[in-house]
């Protein structure tokens, strides 16, 4: 299997949209009302807001393109994606300039290959490149194998607040890795 990571611009809009929903539904999808989902879908990932936030300067994301994985389908298909930015997490200890892990997803089947590591790898020194700063993640609560991935980067529980989807709301946790 060969994989390659890659930033993705303006033009990969499309490509995330279609990336980020078929993710969200693979990890989360059972969680939700059909409707719930759908209308989730629809408003996080749309084309529009997926272009916006790649044509903004503060903002990033990267590809997970695989140019040989033959159970994955097509060759050079997008696999997972990783997107960070400014911190907009609701906890008051949150500064400016305080940056944030916005998404960090891979397809079903391609877990645990060390693939999440290289994207969460590109994302720090995305978000790390003009120095120390307070970085933060949310995670859902019942999702212990995301928290003790992000602890090996040094993040650490300090806070929670409700996701929703819908008519329902999850317990997310919020991760502070601090700046020293």
């Amino acid at each position: 299997m060969s994989v390659a990571i890659r930033r993705a611009t303006a033009e990969d809009a499309g490509t995330l949209s279609t990336l980020a929903a078929r993710t969200f539904t693979e990890s989360f999808g059972h969680l939700y009302p059909p409707q719930d989902l759908a209308d989730f879908l629809r408003e996080a990932y749309a084309v529009e807001r997926q272009h916006l936030i790649l044509s903004h300067p503060d903002y990033a994301v990267w590809l997970l393109e695989c140019d040989a994985c033959p159970e994955q389908g097509r060759r050079g298909e997008a696999i997972g994606h990783v997107a960070a930015g400014p911190c907009g997490l609701p906890h008051p200890e949150v500064a400016p300039g305080d940056g944030e892990l916005k998404r960090l997803y891979l397809v079903r089947g391609m877990q645990g290959g060390g693939h999440g590591s290289r994207l969460m790898d590109a994302a720090m020194d995305w978000l790390l490149r003009d120095g120390p700063r307070t970085l933060w993640v949310g995670v859902w609560s019942e999702n212990p194998g995301a928290q003790r991935f992000y602890a090996r980067y040094g993040f650490g529980k300090v806070g929670e607040y409700l996701f929703r989807v819908g008519a329902t709301q999850d317990l997310e946790f919020i991760l502070r890795r601090p700046a020293g």
